[in-house]
């Protein structure tokens, strides 16, 4: 095994479906999809694509840097599960990258900030902050946004290489509730055999 640990990242937080390979600091293949729907369908393939371009299989990876978020609940879900399952059946460390914490690999010192829905954001002005969720207008400037999806995920396999490979398993960085309402159906009536 070579002395730069190979680092696969990936994420799906937002409507993209994007990895990077990286060995050591040497970035060896990225990819990213722009998509709505359909990143749990696309990942996998996606992420063996990565892998085949750069001419190297799964048992080759040391670590995998996977996006937390925040962002899209089903998408973060999606990745978290993906690279956790990973993990397991490699026998390989999986560390948890806030876009956050990327943004700030790209860009440091910067005040990193996620778009959301409804004209807000997600802000965390600084590692030592907590993460918020404002309205766009009352962020204040300058923010730096993450950057292209690819960029994105060279950068959280960048952060990962300095994380400690015995960091807690990577868990959904959810900044504000569930939008999803219950469902207004009634339920089924259950008939007895009896």
């Amino acid at each position: 095994m070579p002395s730069d640990p190979l680092i696969l990242a990936f994420d799906t937080s937002a409507a993209h479906c994007a990895a990077a390979l990286l060995l050591g600091d040497t970035v060896l293949a990225a990819q990213a999809e722009e998509m709505g729907r359909g990143q749990a369908e696309r990942l996998v393939p996606l992420l063996a694509q990565v892998l085949a371009e750069a001419g190297h299989s799964w048992g080759d990876l040391a670590r995998i840097a996977v996006g937390v978020g925040p962002g899209n609940f089903t998408g973060i879900r999606i990745s978290v599960a993906t690279a956790r399952g990973l993990g397991l059946a490699l026998g390989i460390p999986v560390l948890g990258v806030s876009s956050f914490h990327a943004i700030r690999t790209h860009s440091p010192g910067a005040r990193a900030a996620v778009p959301a829905p409804r004209d807000q954001v997600y802000l965390q002005a600084s590692p030592q902050d907590a993460p918020q969720l404002l309205p766009m207008g009352a962020a204040g400037a300058p923010l730096a946004f993450p950057p292209a999806p690819a960029q994105l995920c060279i950068a959280m396999a960048q952060a990962a290489l300095q994380m400690p490979a015995d960091s807690p398993a990577p868990a959904p960085l959810y900044i504000r509730a569930a939008d999803a309402a219950p469902a207004r159906d009634v339920p089924p009536v259950i008939l007895d055999d009896a």
